[in-house]
């Protein structure tokens, strides 16, 4: 019988260094930029591109209530913009398993190439 992380069977996350260029555009707007993105890949869901906050452009951006909870990352922190609520989030103090995407961004809509 094989573990997933956590311990869940089948459940499987895993975090590497992405060799694409990730850009995060909305109307006319460049909200983020990256070649430093890393890439969380997790069972049953899409492909996720984490942004360096410093490839973020947080000063567009405003804190939102919002916070979730994963079993598996740990507790979500949301940002939006005036017309885009919850854009983006990221997990301030992630699980050791995904300890690598502290300090970065995640948005729902990413250009890849």
């Amino acid at each position: 019988m094989t573990k997933g992380l956590n311990g869940l069977k089948g459940h499987r996350i895993t975090v590497e260094p992405s060799d694409r260029h990730v850009r995060v555009v909305r109307g006319e707007q460049l909200l983020a930029e990256s070649d430093r993105a890393l890439v969380l890949r997790e069972t049953g869901c899409p492909e996720r591109y984490y942004i360096p906050a410093d490839d973020v452009r947080l000063d567009l951006l405003t804190p939102s209530g919002t916070h979730t909870h994963c079993p598996f990352k740990g507790d979500a922190s949301y940002w939006s913009l005036p017309d885009a609520a919850d854009l983006v989030w990221a997990y301030p103090d992630p699980k050791p398993e995904v300890a690598r995407i502290k300090d970065h961004l995640c948005f729902y809509d990413v250009e890849v190439s």
